[in-house]
């Protein structure tokens, strides 16, 4: 008998408001900072289900909270938003809007809320301690955690023992993967303003081009990963938005570039982010702009370290519930997320040391999908099918939501008293 055994078995008749709410959830996505109405839905089910919940936490945030005595604290985590993708995955239930579920939030809250039931309808002796389900608004944008934490979460709910979170993967449902060391990368987002002196096309000696010395700034960048970080180090470097000019007969006075450094470790990340600010510098000069560039740090994340031993009591109980075949482990990745606040990352923003983390993947693909997706092994299908943030990215409800239910009520329980 595993330690879950006691409560899942409440699963079953769960499963039809759980995916009710799924449904609904994935027809009416919101962007960042506007899920007013995904918060709501999230917030009623907690109070149904007898938690104490507060909203508007950072935004749009929620928390349940519910005690059962003496115990450790612990959190379960899931997020609100959507993204600006137009989804096309020709499913009943498809957002028709310009925003998409496209990176499975959906069925994280789903996931979350079917725990959150479960745990408040066991019986007495089942688990001790306290229980918060958090609904984050804005991880898209790696502005909700630090929000949600600077309006006072954990003096709200208490400090919490342990942070739980899962993510959607692109792997059969039914499966999980734990990775020990970083699990996410840490990240730090920069707008940046070349100023040049605009002018006639047919007289560009009498201009300073701005479009040129962007041109030569996307170009250097590459050799920040290629010969400034160690080949051992996992590091990125992206330019995913490049504006100047209006028309081609005239050279701009400026140009504004979107920059995302990206590494699994802090020191790393840190070398990065100055030399992208050293080379954007650089080229300016070397180009004879007017003005200095404007470099703003729009955002940032820290990387996700679980905590050793804590994972490996969820891997274990994962393991028990699932078994071992379904229990994979999963190579640190350069996508980003800001759960890592929650733990020790975050500490000048709850004040709060030593309060642990454990986050594993979540296989979504169902077993229909697998099979159909080109390649051979895992690593070939893995690479044929919609990757998270894909507009045709699309969860198997059927199988995705009742494992997720399992994996976040079992890693609960092996945390709770």
């Amino acid at each position: 008998m595993t330690v879950s055994a006691p409560v899942l078995p409440g699963l079953r008749p769960l499963l039809r408001p759980l995916t009710t709410l799924y449904l609904d959830l994935h027809r009416h996505p919101e962007l960042s900072g506007e899920e007013e109405r995904t918060a709501a839905r999230f917030a009623d089910w907690l109070e149904s289900a007898g938690y104490e919940t507060a909203r508007g936490i950072g935004g749009h945030g929620v928390a349940g909270v519910l005690r059962r005595g003496e115990g450790p604290t612990v959190v379960l985590r899931a997020e609100l938003d959507a993204l600006p993708v137009r989804e096309t995955t020709g499913l009943p239930y498809a957002s028709e809007g310009p925003a998409a579920h496209a990176c499975g939030h959906d069925l994280h809250l789903a996931a979350a809320a079917g725990t959150a039931s479960l745990l408040a309808g066991a019986a007495a002796g089942a688990w001790r301690g306290t229980l918060v389900v958090v609904g984050q608004p804005a991880e898209e944008t790696l502005e909700g955690a630090r929000a949600m934490l600077a309006d006072g979460l954990y003096e709200r709910v208490g400090r919490p023992d342990v942070v739980l979170a899962q993510h959607a993967a692109p792997l059969p449902a039914g499966m999980v993967a734990h990775g020990y060391g970083p699990m996410t990368a840490g990240s730090v987002t920069f707008r940046v303003v070349v100023h040049g002196r605009g002018g006639h096309a047919g007289a560009p000696h009498l201009t300073v081009d701005p479009v040129v010395t962007a041109a030569h700034v996307v170009t250097r960048l590459q050799t920040v990963v290629a010969r400034e970080a160690a080949p051992s180090e996992q590091v990125a470097v992206t330019v995913g938005s490049l504006r100047a000019g209006e028309r081609p007969n005239v050279v701009p006075d400026r140009a504004e570039l979107g920059i995302t450094v990206r590494a699994a470790g802090e020191a790393a990340l840190a070398r990065a982010a100055e030399a992208v600010e050293r080379i954007v510098r650089a080229e300016c000069a070397a180009s004879g702009c007017p003005r200095e560039p404007e470099i703003v740090r729009e955002g940032s994340s820290p990387v996700t370290h679980p905590d050793p031993s804590t994972t490996a009591a969820v891997r274990a109980a994962h393991t028990a519930r699932l078994g071992a075949e379904r229990v994979a482990m999963w190579p640190p990745s350069l996508a980003t997320e800001d759960f890592g606040l929650f733990g020790d990352a975050g500490r000048a923003l709850h004040g709060a040391r030593g309060v642990r983390l454990a986050y594993w993947m979540l296989g979504v693909i169902g077993p229909a999908a697998w099979a159909a997706a080109p390649g051979e092994g895992a690593a070939g299908k893995l690479a044929g099918l919609p990757a998270n943030h894909a507009p045709d990215f699309a969860p198997d409800v059927r199988t995705a939501l009742p494992a997720g239910v399992e994996a976040l009520t079992s890693a609960a329980l092996a945390c709770l008293d």
